[in-house]
């Protein structure tokens, strides 16, 4: 097996893509072509190629400590300081294959950079006096904190959803966190169903997953559509438990504090609002509509009062009606 990482040009000059790499995998390596050395401003695309030339014009070679295939990806650790860490993704787009060579650095470029606030959640300031107390399942591994917001945790099993708060001890508002893996395996054996029916019979409730939506689409162990079937299936079954991606697992906790707050508030504000109309005064029995000249013509005539066929009606006919008894 090759030791050293390859880099070449590309003799074939029609080419979009200059350069040949040699990816030091297997018993003689796996060659690609390249856009270009190294990824250091965004990704890098490749396409396979047939060989590596005997007559190769060598541009770049590095030992390589580390080289290893995972999944979708090959990991690649070269030997020196910097540029050393970088992988091959293989996927398909528009279903033709596509790989892409990518850097720790680009690919965070990926990720949203954001500085999560500290502040309380205003909407909840007024329903609760102290820090918000969120539930936390007991079966939960690796569970959320909250240790960058004004929140206590309290660690019990929980019969639906992952995360929770509850009023007078009953759970009002939950939402179930899920990974990327854990989302696709409970769509297709059928467990997150039976969950989104169980959610949908609380006030409140959602499912979150820590990844973006896109990366439903670059899953290689199942078709992409099927799972991307399944989610809007669940979400036309059971519209008010809401599907919501994330993108990160700070940004899956930081929502998921955020809608527990606005539902402890939402529900608060429902029982106080209902509690207001009970106080309101009851407006009594439905008056009953006034009769028609035809219902009054009708009764005149069967009490053998004289009335025209047609027309109008005079006064005290209409008042004898009103005051029958």
């Amino acid at each position: 097996m090759p030791d050293d990482f390859l880099i070449a040009r590309n003799p074939d000059e029609a080419s979009t893509l200059p350069y040949l790499v040699r990816i030091p995998l297997g018993e003689h390596g796996i060659v690609l072509k390249s856009k270009d050395t190294w990824p250091r401003t965004s990704k890098v695309y490749c396409h396979r190629a047939a060989e590596w030339p005997a007559d190769a014009d060598v541009v770049e070679r590095v030992a390589t400590r580390v080289c290893v295939r995972r999944g979708a990806a090959i990991e690649l650790v070269l030997d020196r300081a910097r540029e050393s860490r970088s992988q091959f993704v293989l996927t398909h787009v528009k279903g033709r294959e596509a790989i892409f060579w990518q850097s720790a650095r680009t690919a965070k470029q990926a990720r949203p950079s954001v500085r999560l606030p500290t502040a309380r959640a205003a909407i909840v300031a007024d329903a609760v006096a102290g820090p918000l107390e969120i539930l936390v399942d007991a079966r939960e591994r690796y569970a959320w904190r909250f240790s960058h917001q004004q929140v206590t945790t309290r660690k019990e099993r929980l019969d639906v959803g992952d995360y929770a708060v509850e009023v007078d001890g009953r759970v009002v508002a939950a939402v179930e966190r899920k990974s990327l893996e854990d989302l696709t395996s409970s769509l297709l054996d059928g467990r997150l169903r039976y969950a989104l029916a169980e959610l949908s019979g609380i006030p409140r409730a959602a499912v979150v997953v820590e990844e973006r939506y896109s990366r439903v689409f670059s899953l290689t162990h199942v078709r992409p559509a099927v799972v991307a079937d399944a989610i809007a299936e669940c979400q036309a079954r059971h519209p008010s438990v809401p599907v919501v991606f994330a993108e990160t697992r700070a940004l899956a906790q930081e929502w998921t504090y955020r809608f527990l707050a606005a539902a402890l508030r939402e529900l608060d504000d429902e029982a106080a609002a209902g509690e207001r109309i009970g106080q309101l005064a009851e407006a009594g029995p439905m008056p009953e509509p006034e009769p028609t000249t035809a219902v009054v013509r009708a009764w005149a005539l069967a009490n053998g009062l004289p009335v025209s066929d047609r027309g109008r009606l005079r006064p005290e006919v209409w008042d004898a009606f009103r005051t029958r008894g």
